[in-house]
């Protein structure tokens, strides 16, 4: 197979990525990977500092890149980050709505029931997950309809499909997310081209910042029970790696799945398909 004919396939050197949530754990490898893959690679953070560093490895690796202070959950914060990628990159080709996350004040314990939940937590783990998913569609989704082209592709999870204990706020977020990413998918075809592709991934179970308190135990460093639970029922028996979710997203967003808009991807190593026995 020819090099020229798999840069056909899966090129995607000279596109622009926005990545939103670009410095945490999953963001970041997906950004670092696409800036080796020669994409110029706009990193926006909540915390500048943090989207500065995985600018600053990609940059290390060759690449052009470009960190962006940016709520997700304020239009004019999205529309100053869209305004200086246009100003540096000139358009972009490429969406990933990366931000989300739950929050312990949103998740039931022994110390707090579902009953006990503040509503203001359960609020800012839906506006996180499901605005933060919505207004960065808005705002970079309306260049593309412009242009007629180009890809979104949101973060789901393996809480949409399955939902887990504890966490209802988080399940149900992600739930929208997924259903969000259909009707966009079949709007964006529909109303303005065919060529705009909307698909997410929905990772499994990935030890990051957010999760680790739930999964291993913060004396010892050993799994807790739930974690022990999680990889009894994950048929390859371990936590995914970052670079785990590498082979889908690039699929997904490279020019080999013009055909494919409207799914949502399980990366869980097994997990969605196991009934336990």
């Amino acid at each position: 197979m020819s090099e020229e004919y798999l840069k056909s396939l899966f090129g995607l050197s000279g596109k622009v990525a926005a990545v939103t949530g670009g410095g945490g754990v999953l963001c970041g490898t997906m950004s670092r990977a696409l800036g080796r893959l020669g994409v110029k690679v706009a990193v926006l953070d909540l915390f500048e500092e943090i989207a500065q560093k995985v600018v600053d490895d990609i940059v290390a690796q060759g690449g052009a890149a470009l960190a962006v202070q940016c709520d997700v959950l304020d239009k004019a914060s999205l529309e100053a980050a869209r305004d200086a990628i246009l100003t540096r990159f000139g358009r972009v080709d490429i969406l990933i709505n990366g931000a989300g996350g739950n929050k312990t004040q949103a998740t039931t314990s022994l110390d707090l029931s579902f009953f006990d939940l503040p509503s203001d937590a359960i609020r800012w783990v839906f506006d996180l997950n499901i605005l933060g998913t919505i207004l960065p569609s808005q705002v970079f989704g309306k260049s593309m309809a412009e242009r007629e082209e180009g890809v979104i592709l949101n973060v789901s999870s393996m809480n949409a499909i399955r939902p887990l204990t504890r966490i209802p706020a988080y399940s149900a977020a992600k739930a929208g997310v997924s259903n969000f990413t259909q009707w966009l998918a079949v709007h964006m075809a529909q109303e303005y081209s065919p060529k705009i592709r909307v698909n997410a991934i929905a990772p499994g179970f990935f030890l990051t910042e957010q999760n680790r308190f739930l999964l291993t135990d913060k004396e010892t460093g050993e799994l807790t029970a739930r974690g022990r639970t999680i990889i009894s029922h994950t048929p390859m028996a371990r936590f995914g790696d970052p670079e785990d979710l590498l082979g889908a997203v690039l699929w997904l967003l490279s020019p080999i799945s013009a055909f494919v808009t409207g799914i949502v991807v399980p990366i869980d190593g097994g997990f969605s398909a196991f009934s336990g026995v």
